[in-house]
């Protein structure tokens, strides 16, 4: 069984295009429960299933699937529920670690958060200087709810 094992962080407003490319990402859910989620993702050039279980403490069940990209394009266009997330994805490289920070557009346009995969929960790591504060632990800020509440409805 796959394991995923990510910390999310807010990130302080930054320019991320003048630092590496990024890739647009468009994705959609197709089921979005507390118990799992499964979402469709064009990333650049590919396309992904994905196929998430719940989330513990920071650990959480992960499959994923390589599709076609228009297959990819039509489930979320006709399957996924809506709005789709919007946002483009610069990975960092930063003291070892892969930084992944997504600028979200769309409904969910201002919001910035970063995401960094670990091989175990309780390893440690170096927060870049541009790191505001954890969300880890906060739900609003999983994709699959910012799909169903987007970060331009909080008040």
């Amino acid at each position: 069984m796959a394991k995923e094992i990510e910390r999310k962080f807010l990130v302080h407003p930054r320019k991320w295009s003048d630092v590496v490319a990024g890739l647009p990402i468009r994705q959609g859910y197709l089921c979005a429960t507390k118990k799992s989620s499964v979402r469709v993702r064009t990333y650049g050039d590919s396309a992904y299933l994905t196929v998430k279980g719940h989330t513990s403490d920071i650990t959480r069940d992960e499959y994923e699937y390589e599709i076609p990209v228009k297959d990819a394009n039509e489930i979320l266009d006709n399957l996924c529920e809506h709005p789709p997330i919007e946002k483009t994805r610069y990975r960092i490289l930063y003291k070892g670690h892969t930084w992944e920070v997504d600028e979200f557009g769309g409904a969910n346009q201002g919001l910035t958060v970063a995401e960094v995969e670990l091989k175990d929960p309780k390893e440690d790591v170096e927060l870049p200087d541009w790191i505001d504060r954890e969300v880890s632990d906060d739900p609003r800020y999983f994709n699959s709810n910012l799909s169903a509440k987007p970060f331009s409805t909080w008040k």
